[in-house]
């Protein structure tokens, strides 16, 4: 490299390379592995088969008394309505369908995660966790730092479920009152083009650079914005290295969760543009550890504007229970599934056998940590492992927690601090893969090794509670 100047372009990935050179085996191992690889992600592909083709759920009937059948599709939804009989029925129906299986299931996952430990045991890893981490060369430390520090602020979780019960006015909050909006019939129409505006307000900390090319963006057609024949649903961004532009598909509708859509794809959309106008093609992409941020930064200064500037209560309390719901969600909810798969994979490496008894009881009382004495656990919850498709892709899930953590810090910093957190924000933007993912935040100012950034996260979190008390 030092003699050869066109190597130079090509310094980290050879070192990436020298990096995991040890988890690397000898030409004859590495065929006889490959040859085993459609055998070991069968039990993936058999979740796979079972939950999306096979798997039925029962009929009930919703609220005016009309036969419905539960579909993964609509099953949020039916515990998002406001008739408490159809949401137990909803929950219960799902849950005792997947009870119906669950040694199979059980089974199944057993053999995932004897797969990948062995995997992880050929290519001289400590640990599956290690093994996980390593193609981003993300430290363990991350991982049990999410979990250690989410632990010491359970109170917050536990303190939400309180006011969640005192807001619904019920004796019991049980499992499948968890997803009931908090504020009952609130309506608010928002068109594309105000969406638009609103974005480009909200995003005005991030500078006038950055606000001229959303406003490029929205002018100049990268947004496929309606719904369309043979579209696919939900919405998403992309773009490769070479084009002008990455593109953001979506299907609007008139609604405050769009204009939240909006922004979070905007988010990704420039953190692809900057980095691949930034870096060379070998750096130009960024990986899953920092995906998220970019897109939760802007949904973070969305809802910091929308706060700031509405004048209306009912929309004002509808914005703080969507925040809540985000922390509930996605940091608490993920983090706890990160607990489980530790604990299994813990106790697989102990010799424990990993019979579907065992995985419920262990998800039970995780359930029951987070939850905390307000809250019903209803037993049927000990089936949510066999409903979770991500604990195929072992130790996947921490990074949605980790990357909402550290979103909502930098936001925070970009709003107090100004000038100097928004010019380490860009960087991070146009940092790509030229540095490792734990490296490009801390560049940013938050080091995911630390309690730091997810303590800054959880006291928006905090402040959010005593707001929906007041309100």
């Amino acid at each position: 490299i030092a003699s050869y100047e066109p190597l130079k372009l090509y310094k980290r990935s050879l070192e990436e390379v020298l990096r995991q050179k040890e988890h690397i085996l000898d030409a004859k191992m590495e065929d006889v592995l490959s040859q085993f690889r459609e055998i070991a992600t069968a039990p993936s592909n058999t979740y796979a088969m079972f939950n999306n083709a096979d798997i039925k759920f029962p009929t009930i009937q919703d609220s005016q008394g009309t036969p419905i059948q539960i579909t993964h599709g609509n099953f949020i939804d039916l515990l998002e309505g406001h008739d408490r009989r159809v949401r137990e029925e909803a929950f219960k129906g799902v849950y005792h369908t997947y009870s119906s299986f669950k040694n199979t299931l059980g089974t199944n996952f057993a053999a995932n995660v004897t797969q990948y430990s062995l995997f992880a045991k050929l290519r001289n890893f400590k640990s599956p966790l290690h093994a996980a981490l390593d193609a981003n060369n993300i430290p363990v430390e991350v991982y049990n730092n999410l979990i250690h520090t989410m632990g010491e602020h359970m109170n917050l979780m536990h303190r939400y479920m309180g006011l969640r019960k005192e807001i619904m006015g019920v004796d019991e909050l049980h499992m499948y009152d968890l997803f009931v909006p908090l504020v009952s019939d609130f309506t608010k129409e928002i068109t594309y083009d105000e969406a638009c505006s609103i974005v480009l307000e909200a995003l005005k900390p991030l500078g006038e650079d950055y606000t001229a090319l959303v406003k490029e963006a929205f002018e100049n057609r990268w947004v496929d914005k309606y719904e369309n024949e043979g579209k696919r649903s939900g919405a998403y961004s992309w773009g490769c290295f070479d084009a002008p532009h990455p593109y953001v598909l979506m299907n609007y509708t008139n609604n405050v969760n769009n204009l939240f859509t909006l922004a979070h794809e905007i988010g990704h959309a420039m953190h692809s543009y900057l980095s691949s106008h930034t870096q060379p093609y070998p750096y130009a992409d960024y990986c899953i550890f920092v995906a998220e941020v970019a897109s939760t930064v802007n949904e973070a200064l969305l809802m910091q504007y929308l706060l700031k500037t509405t004048t209306d209560e009912a929309f004002r309390k509808y914005l703080v229970n969507y925040f809540m719901e985000q922390f509930r969600t996605t940091i608490y909810r993920q983090t706890m599934f990160a607990e489980f798969e530790k604990m299994v994979y813990d106790m697989h490496m102990e010799g424990v056998t990993l019979t579907s008894q065992t995985l419920s009881d262990t998800y039970y009382a995780l359930v029951k940590k987070y939850h905390g004495d307000h809250m019903v656990v209803d037993s049927e919850i000990a089936m949510e492992w066999a409903r979770i498709p991500h604990f195929y892709t072992p130790f996947y899930v921490y990074q949605y927690a980790t990357g909402y953590s550290a979103a909502i810090a930098l936001s925070e910093s970009i709003l107090s601090e100004g000038e100097e957190a928004v010019k380490r924000y860009k960087n991070f933007l146009s940092g790509g893969s030229s540095k490792d993912p734990i490296d490009l935040l801390k560049d940013a100012g938050v080091d995911m090794s630390t309690p730091a950034p997810i303590e800054a996260a959880l006291k928006v979190f905090e402040n959010l509670i005593e707001e929906m008390r007041s309100l």
